[in-house]
């Protein structure tokens, strides 16, 4: 384990004002450096701060409108580390960001330094402060070289493979390298769902067939270690979580009501900022990784999945996931595109800006959070603590120091120096609803459990394309109104009455019930 050092970290969601509140506190920590003559009420040794940059966007370079970094005069001296050094088009994934953020933590604790890890990709996040939760694909952004042996299956695996039917045996020989579009190739998306059902039952039930992305990664897992995701899933809820670093963590808190918005006037002035300017460059670099293949920073591996059109890059690949790149896909692509399709794509990109912040709240709050209440929890009072305080910055202005950035202070100078830190419920009426919900599974074993989903055969209308709810939310499923419809047909036909035909909405309803939550991880991160 790492050598036990604190750390701070500030996450929430985009819009918040998580780099203000960084940049604030590094400023503090230094000013107490140059006063430490004559200020002896700061008793810990730690002198000055450096910025760990912690938003998975923000590590490429350039980009800065789209990517939402803070400007270097807002930066006020204050180094950042991990941000602008990953080309445009090459891969980093959360592994090599998390040992990456160790070196560079271990580097600041040696110069006497807080680090103070800021971003809003909280999964990168939790797994720099919880280690043993991240599988070997995760570790690295290399694909595997063809050439290297196979690992040894297990039995039981191997078994199940031997028995799979011929279509599906076929299919586990030769896995896709990318995940099928589940609208546009439902038949091939559960193809591949129905294969991890095969093979790893309990996994398979926790994926909709929709989420081809998490079902293909738990395909290649298998392929990659022999074992079933689940069998690895146990294995991880054996270990409690036990955070690497004794960590103050702030939550920046803003109610939707405010902080949408903001969001989207933040939107607008992007575009004023040269949004435009940057997607183009962008749709440039995604063009030219195909025609440079060999020596281009394109993943090796992955140039069958960009097409040939400067259109068509994956969406799902690096700084290609930026909110903004998609959305004016439509615009920058018709040269002759209308002002009424620039205006879709501005609301479009507002849209996916709000949808974003309420992930990152989902993840906070069902994710993050319980962890750390989980990691506290614990028996072994000699492992590092972490502290979770939510900082309300729904209202700015005047608002912000006393609500944000004077609490931050404080709980910040008392951590430091060892000293009894304050009920985190205690700072404001959001902290005290938001922070005492915290009772949810964290082993991984449970969340599989609890998060299975099941077929509903009354709104299973077209057998190639099942409904899925999961298991929890099967009461409030039986209650909708396209259910209940679909139920009482089912009555009126086995009592020899003529079913009346189903409108429109329960055709969509039972074949787009994709799970809002797909984009979430069961400790097989993305």
């Amino acid at each position: 384990m790492t050598s036990l050092k604190p750390l701070i970290a500030i996450c929430g969601t985009t819009g918040v004002g998580k780099s203000k509140l960084g940049v604030e506190l590094a400023l503090k920590l230094s000013h107490e450096m140059n006063r430490e003559s004559q200020d002896t009420r700061s008793s810990h040794q730690w002198r000055g701060a450096r910025i760990i940059n912690a938003d998975s966007m923000q590590v490429y370079i350039g980009m800065d409108v789209i990517t939402n970094k803070v400007p270097q005069p807002d930066r006020m001296g204050v180094e950042h580390l991990l941000m602008d050094f990953k080309h445009p088009g090459e891969q980093y994934v959360v592994g090599q960001w998390v040992q990456d953020a160790i070196q560079v933590i271990e580097e600041t604790h040696n110069r006497g330094q807080i680090p103070i890890v800021v971003g809003g990709t909280s999964y990168w996040i939790q797994h720099l402060l919880f280690p043993n939760r991240l599988t070997n694909k995760d570790l690295s952004s290399t694909p595997r070289d063809p050439s290297t042996p196979d690992p040894i299956m297990l039995a039981s695996l191997e078994r199940a493979i031997s028995q799979l039917p011929s279509d599906l045996l076929d299919l586990w020989r030769a896995i896709p390298t990318h995940p099928p579009n589940a609208a546009t190739h439902p038949e091939d998306a559960l193809s591949l769902h129905k294969l991890l059902h095969a093979l790893d039952d309990p996994v398979a039930s926790r994926w909709h067939w929709r989420d081809t992305r998490k079902v293909l990664r738990s395909l290649q897992i298998m392929k990659e270690t022999g074992r079933r995701p689940s069998e690895l899933i146990s294995e991880q809820s054996e270990s409690p979580l036990i955070p690497r670093y004794p960590t103050l963590c702030f939550w920046l808190y803003a109610e939707p009501s405010a902080l949408n918005p903001r969001l989207d006037e933040r939107v607008d002035d992007m575009i004023k900022q040269g949004l435009l300017d940057e997607i183009r460059a962008l749709r440039k670099i995604a063009s030219s990784s195909l025609a440079s293949a060999p020596s281009s920073l394109v993943e090796v591996g992955q140039q069958d999945n960009l097409s040939t059109s400067l259109n068509e890059p994956d969406y799902t690949l690096g700084i290609y996931q930026c909110i903004g790149f998609k959305e004016f896909r439509d615009f920058l692509s018709s040269p002759g595109a209308s002002q009424e399709t620039f205006a879709n794509a501005v609301e479009e990109m507002k849209h996916s800006t709000r949808r974003y912040a309420k992930r990152q709240i989902a993840w906070l709050r069902n994710k993050l959070l319980p962890a750390i209440h989980s990691a506290n929890a614990s028996v072994d009072r000699e492992a590092p603590a972490a502290s979770m305080y939510l900082l309300d910055a729904t209202v700015l202005g005047d608002h912000w120091t006393s609500n944000v950035l004077f609490p931050a202070q404080s709980i910040m100078n008392s951590f430091l120096q060892g000293e009894e830190l304050p009920n985190p419920a205690s700072l404001s009426p959001a902290a005290k609803v938001i922070l005492t919900n915290a009772n949810k599974p964290v082993n991984p074993s449970a969340v599989l459990q609890a998060r299975r989903r099941i077929v509903c055969p009354v709104c299973t209308t077209n057998p190639s394309q099942p409904v899925m709810i999961e298991g929890q939310e099967w009461d409030a499923h039986r209650g909708t109104r396209v259910h209940r419809r679909l139920v009482a047909r089912a009555k009126r036909e086995s009592e020899g009455f003529p079913s009346r035909c189903y409108d429109r909405n329960a055709r969509e309803t039972s074949s787009g019930d994709e799970s809002n939550n797909s984009s979430e991880s069961l400790h097989l991160p993305s």
